[in-house]
């Protein structure tokens, strides 16, 4: 089979570390741990940290090999039901071997050196297939990483495998032709979020240390509320989009999917910088700090001036109480908390997304990039393929009847209004009441039953209409055990503060809890 397989086919017994502390008898809990591992390590693998792990790993106690193996036993005994990884890489155990030998010699890469990360299946991959979730790309393997994936690697990540995803990341409920549906491990009868709803699973399910999702309208941000996890949408321009396969280059990013806010800022730190393929990153230059993890203060929402804006809350008691305790347990942590109207939101929040423009002509282009084995040479040809997701018929038909955008004036009015209007609106309200942040509920709605709709709100938007960074928190769950989270909107490039935010209110309040698996 190569280098790579579906993860459909059953974990096999050469994968087994022979003496491996969590290798563990078929039918057995995987975290039921090895007591002679309980004892050596001062942490349990499940929900640790990355700098714990690295700690445990850097005084010997647990090898990248080890950690590897007790993701693969894990996503073996449970992904049957949460069904939210689409391939592993079939060398993951040697290249594991390999990291921990580099160890072993002195050579640490960086900051994520042995660690197991999950990417969302439109992450370019050299040794696995790209195929964003369609029958259509089955087995198309790029001719090389994408640029995030190739910093994860420098950093010494390894890539463990590829989620599955809403279908060319077209909706939150993510389903796909290939990888089926997704559910969410804290109630598997409900949708994960999404796009990035495998990534979102799984990192949940501690079947990776912490992942890459994507996010054009919010598809980082509403799985990582929907599972209890902490998201980041980067500032546009801070993170290099090379390689991810587009559905709005004027919206897309890709940014980090964790279990905690120390482990999003590492994985910040890997992926933000100039690349020459992404032009739009060259604004990052002399804005990107030496490290991100230097934010993570427990006293950061100090005397922090935090704007709420109501008008994006919607009609969900319980995503309102959740809220309004957050609101409450900041200002107990030391922030001053407001109140504020944003100008002209309606008119805002009334511009559609671009994808329904863009996704033609730029996933054309990067069909051309794949080269002459691409399996598909353009849009044309994955609806003749008829291998997609049903659902997806009258959208993929209607954005590749999409003309020419230089002569389409809705287009240009969007791509010049926007921005301009959205930008000056939100930095009206930042500078007029000295604000730190903007504050709001990442969905307004609670995960929904499978088979339905999934509403989320539209507080989304605002990220993406004006570039600026966000991150979603958790606050909390609902009476049914559903997360919840709370978006923090930054201005641009001010990660910094956002991760000083959200890091105070995370350890002044302890919401993330790991679903209890199946």
């Amino acid at each position: 089979m190569g280098k790579w397989y579906k993860k459909s086919v059953s974990l096999v017994a050469s994968l087994v570390l022979a003496g491996s502390l969590f290798s563990v008898p078929v039918g057995a809990a995987p975290n039921t741990a090895n007591p002679a591992v309980e004892k050596a390590l001062s942490v349990e693998i499940e929900e640790a940290t990355i700098f714990e792990l690295q700690h445990e790993m850097q005084k010997g106690a647990l090898t990248s090999e080890q950690l590897v193996q007790y993701y693969l036993d894990r996503i073996d005994e449970y992904d049957d039901s949460i069904n939210s990884i689409i391939t592993i890489d079939d060398d993951v155990l040697s290249e594991a071997k390999q990291i921990d030998m580099e160890r072993k010699a002195g050579k640490v890469r960086g900051s994520l050196h042995g660690i197991p990360v999950i990417l969302k299946d439109n992450y370019d991959t050299y040794d696995m297939p790209t195929t964003a979730g369609s029958l259509s790309l089955e087995g198309s393997i790029p001719l090389d990483d994408a640029y995030q994936t190739q910093k994860l690697r420098e950093e010494g990540a390894i890539i463990l495998g590829k989620a599955n995803l809403h279908e060319f990341a077209f909706g939150f409920q993510t389903y796909s032709s290939l990888g089926g549906q997704t559910y969410n491990p804290y109630d598997l009868t409900k949708y994960p979020g999404g796009s990035s709803g495998g990534t979102a699973s799984a990192v949940a399910s501690n079947f990776a240390t912490v992942g890459l999702g994507t996010d054009t309208g919010g598809s980082i941000r509403i799985p990582s509320s929907f599972n209890n996890l902490v998201g980041i949408r980067p500032t546009m321009g801070l993170a290099s989009r090379d390689g991810i396969i587009p559905l709005a280059l004027t919206q897309d990013v890709g940014g980090p999917i964790a279990r905690t806010v120390e482990d999003a800022a590492i994985v910040l730190d890997a992926i933000a910088g100039y690349d020459p393929a992404d032009p739009v990153t060259e604004e990052s230059i002399g804005k990107v700090p030496k490290t991100y993890t230097h934010y993570l203060k427990k006293n950061g929402l100090k005397n922090a001036k935090i704007g709420v804006i109501r008008d994006l809350f919607g009609n969900d008691p319980q995503v309102n109480k959740a809220m309004d305790q957050a609101i409450t347990d900041m200002e107990k942590l030391g922030a001053e908390v407001y109140v504020v109207t944003i100008p002209n939101l309606n008119e805002i929040l009334a511009y559609p997304s671009l994808s329904s423009y863009e996704f033609k002509s730029q996933l054309n282009h990067y069909l051309a990039s794949l080269g002459s084995e691409a399996p598909v040479k353009s849009l044309t040809d994955i609806i003749n393929s008829e291998k997609y997701h049903p659902s997806l018929k009258n959208a993929l038909i209607s954005r590749n009847n999409m003309g020419p955008l230089e002569n389409n004036e809705d287009y240009l009015e969007i791509i010049t209004n926007r921005p301009k209007l959205t930008k000056e609106s939100l930095m009206i309200t930042f500078n007029e009441n000295d604000l730190d942040a903007l504050v709001y509920p990442t969905s307004n709605a609670l995960p929904a039953t499978v088979g339905g709709g999934q509403g989320a709100g539209n507080a989304n938007r605002l990220s993406p209409f004006s570039g600026f960074p966000a991150i979603s928190v958790p606050v909390g769950f609902s009476d049914d055990g559903l997360p919840i989270g709370m978006e923090l909107l930054g201005k641009e490039f001010d990660e910094p503060t956002l991760i000083k935010l959200a890091y105070s209110y995370q350890e002044g309040t302890n919401h993330r809890e790991a679903p209890v698996l199946q």
